[in-house]
């Protein structure tokens, strides 16, 4: 399958469990949007609720730019990784931890994007499902 920039553009769903490695959860809910963003490709914008374990709850958003060989890169211009179609795993050193990220497109147009998050600072796997909202 040949999944492109394009191919994101619009708003999904984001439904995303936090398991850290002492057990404690999270979870979050809300929408992501792929806009375009002229010759840089898109504007990737992420709104939701993340509730904490222990019920606290608040706003969360993030923001980053994907270009069209589906490179990522955080609102300041810093590379953050590459989305592969095909199923490797890309890695982010942000030292002194590391992200580790595998997508899987296999159930288009609903993909999953799974986070390793290891290092002295943290420690826990983010599994995220995007399911495309209708137009």
């Amino acid at each position: 399958m040949q999944i492109e920039l394009a191919d994101f553009m619009g708003c999904w769903r984001v439904e995303r469990a936090i398991r850290h490695a002492d057990g404690t959860e999270a979870q979050f809910q809300g929408t992501a949007t792929w806009t375009p963003d002229g010759a840089a490709g898109a504007l990737y914008v992420e709104n939701g609720r993340l509730s904490m374990a222990g019920g606290t709850s608040f706003h969360a958003e993030r923001r980053y730019v994907w270009d069209h060989a589906l490179n990522v890169y955080f609102e300041d211009g810093r590379f953050f990784h590459s989305v592969s179609v095909v199923g490797n795993q890309s890695t982010h050193n942000c030292a002194p931890d590391t992200y580790c990220v595998d997508y899987d497109f296999g159930e288009w147009p609903t993909f999953r994007v799974v986070w390793h998050v290891t290092g002295p600072r943290k420690d826990y796997v983010s599994n995220t499902i995007y399911t495309r909202q209708p137009d």
